[in-house]
Formats: structure tokens, C-alpha cells, sequence
């Protein structure tokens, strides 16, 4: 059966996700049924997707107001960075306690954050904790044990060869991961075993060049009608 969809004037151009990706397994987590998740921290985007979360990390230290802004303006839920590369142990607790207060209803750790900060996040923050996978060879027994929940798979090309390796290794283990730029990207990531897939949109000044070429050629042809 079709799913219907409903949309209004004022609200008919959102970032879409690429249909493939609602083919995602996906996850339940606090309750929200989860198969995508837009990687980007940009309001008006967030506040305008049919994705099903947001994952908000970015390559600063992390602040709460930043989380505070993201969390405050998305209608869905969101999983929010909280360091654990320079910005560590106590302060990425501290972050994480602050995320959760907002909203937030993850916690992204970055690929070097140590066993120590997980430990103290964990004794600090409720909510489910998410460790980044960048590498094929990195090893994730230890941050299980210590608390990760989730993690998050961002490999470039070789994403689907890391999520088909912990799949191998943990068969339980919740996976989200970068989907890729095309199709068949996205198939190799899902046939590998990822659970949520992320989307990486075009940014703010793309996609509103396309709405003002539209405009240009309105008035081009109001012009030429008159």
C-alpha cells in the first residue's frame, strides 16, 4: 500500500533524503523509530528534512550553545557531538550533561576519544552513548564494555567494508553509517548490515541558487507575457 502524503504551500520544499535510505533497517532509541539521520547542523535544513533524526557534530570544540540552537529548532530527534578528541574527559561529561538537558537524545563521541572519558560521560550523561568508526583496523571490545551503545560509521569508501566487519564481529550490535553519494553506494552500505544511514545534504547556498534560478525565470517569463 502507498503510504499517502500530505504537504502544504509553504511547506512543500524540505531536504528529502534519497529514497533508498528508507530501506534502512533502522533503530529504536528512547522510544523514536529511527532509519535516517541528516548529518548537518545548519538550522534551516534541520528544521526543513524528512529525515527521521539529525546527527549534529562538526569540526570545532563542541559548545552548548550550539547544541542548545540545534536542539531548540528540530522536530525530530537529535544526536549531538560532544568531543572526546581535544575536548575530553570532564568537559565532553559536562557537554553531554548539557545535551541531554536540551533534548538531545544521543551522544557522539569522536574516533580518539579514550576509555577514560567514555567512563566518566557514562557515570555523568543517561542517554545512549555513540562512538565514531573511521578506520577498518580500529577495535571497539573495550568502549562496548565500558558503555558505547551504538556507533557510527563514517569510513568514506571504505564504509561498507568497516560495517560488514563489525556486523561479522558483533551481529546485535546497532549500526549507523554514512551512506554514500549514490545508489549504489547506499546499497553496499545496507547490504553490509547498517541499520541508520546518514545523509549529507547540499548546503544552504545550493540549494537556494536553484530556488533563485527559478525565480529568474518566473520574472523572465512574467517579462516576456506582457
Amino acid at each position: 500500500m502507498t503510504v499517502p502524503e500530505i504537504m502544504t504551500t509553504l511547506r512543500q520544499d524540505i531536504v528529502r533524503v534519497p529514497k533508498i535510505m528508507h530501506e534502512a533497517p533502522g533503530l529504536k532509541v528512547l522510544g523514536h523509530t529511527i532509519h535516517t539521520l541528516l548529518f548537518s547542523t545548519d538550522v534551516a535544513l534541520i528544521r526543513n528534512t524528512d529525515a527521521d533524526g539529525v546527527i549534529a557534530v562538526y569540526p570545532f570544540t563542541p559548545h552548548p550553545a550550539i547544541i542548545q540552537a540545534i536542539c531548540q529548532v528540530a522536530d525530530i530527534p537529535v544526536f549531538a557531538g560532544i568531543g572526546g578528541g581535544l575536548t575530553s574527559g570532564k568537559r565532553s561529561a559536562d557537554i553531554g550533561l548539557l545535551a541531554e538537558a536540551n533534548g538531545a537524545i544521543g551522544m557522539v563521541v569522536n574516533a580518539p576519544t579514550t576509555l577514560r572519558t567514555v567512563q566518566m560521560i557514562k557515570k555523568t550523561v543517561d542517554s545512549p552513548l555513540v562512538l565514531s568508526v573511521v578506520a577498518v583496523n580500529q577495535e571497539i571490545d573495550a568502549y562496548l564494555e565500558a558503555g558505547v551503545a551504538l556507533v557510527n560509521v563514517s569510513g568514506g569508501p571504505h564504509t561498507p567494508e568497516i560495517v560488514a566487519r563489525l556486523r561479522r564481529q558483533y551481529p546485535d550490535l546497532p549500526i549507523i553509517a554514512t551512506g554514500g553519494p549514490t545508489d549504489d553506494s547506499i546499497r553496499a552500505t545496507l547490504a553490509a548490515g547498517a541499520n541508520v544511514l546518514t545523509y549529507t545534504p547540499p548546503t544552504n547556498g545550493e540549494l537556494f541558487r536553484h530556488k533563485m534560478d527559478r525565480y529568474r525565470e518566473q520574472i523572465a517569463n512574467d517579462s516576456k507575457s506582457e
